[in-house]
């Protein structure tokens, strides 16, 4: 299905019956990494997921820009009349559900924010390093997105009083302080490690989450 949003249309899958859910996902990605998890999560949530624009089926433009991404959501969510709607953001997906937690918070319910930075030093040198390379090698406009954005400052997040939950893999691309620092500062969240996981392993093709989220995002 496509939706009309944001000068854009946002292709997406909506699969079950119930609290609306939107899963959204990360760099250079589709809304097929979370077949598995969505196949499991339909019989809990009506879920919803989204290709961002640049992705996947959804409008190719020239504007690469997480608040624009984030506005392309929140428009989303008033189109289809969702709000306040849970969200699982990874990655790229959970700088965008930040944002939009900053900027629309009307728009949320709840929150999980799975391996989300708040600025390109976030990184780990060696992550770093790769995604200048890969930027160089391949002029990919993804890639620089990811070492220009996002610019969000760890005192905005005291603003937020959304549930959080905060999923960081043990062995991620970004230092492990930037997920302890973004739980201590948001007032209502809590943290979770995933051992002996990378960046994505636990998210991408994988239904290891959903008893969490049906914890988590349930009524």
């Amino acid at each position: 299905m496509k939706a009309n949003v944001n000068g854009i249309e946002l292709f997406y899958e909506k699969r079950g019956k119930g609290s609306p859910l939107l899963l959204l996902h990360g760099n250079g990605e589709d809304l097929h990494i979370f077949d598995e998890l969505s196949e499991k999560l339909k019989d809990d949530f009506a879920v919803y997921c989204i290709d961002s624009r640049n992705h996947g089926l959804s409008t190719k433009t020239n504007n690469y820009s997480y608040d624009v991404m984030a506005e392309d959501i929140y428009y989303f969510i008033r189109e289809l009349k969702l709000a306040p709607a849970g969200i699982a953001g990874f990655s790229d997906g959970a700088i965008c559900t930040l944002l939009l937690a900053l900027k629309h918070r009307e728009a949320i319910k709840k929150m999980a924010l799975l391996g989300v930075n708040l600025k390109p030093e976030d990184f780990t040198p060696e992550s770093l390093e790769f995604v200048k390379d890969m930027y160089i090698k391949t002029k990919d406009p993804l890639f620089k997105l990811m070492l220009e954005q996002p610019d969000i400052e760890l005192n905005e997040l005291a603003e937020i009083k959304t549930p959080a939950l905060i999923i960081a893999a043990e062995n991620d691309i970004y230092k492990s302080e930037t997920f302890t620092n973004i739980a201590a500062a948001l007032v209502n969240s809590e943290l979770m490690i995933m051992k002996g996981h990378g960046h994505d392993s636990y998210i991408s093709h994988n239904d290891i989450l959903y008893p969490d989220f049906v914890k988590f995002f349930r009524d």
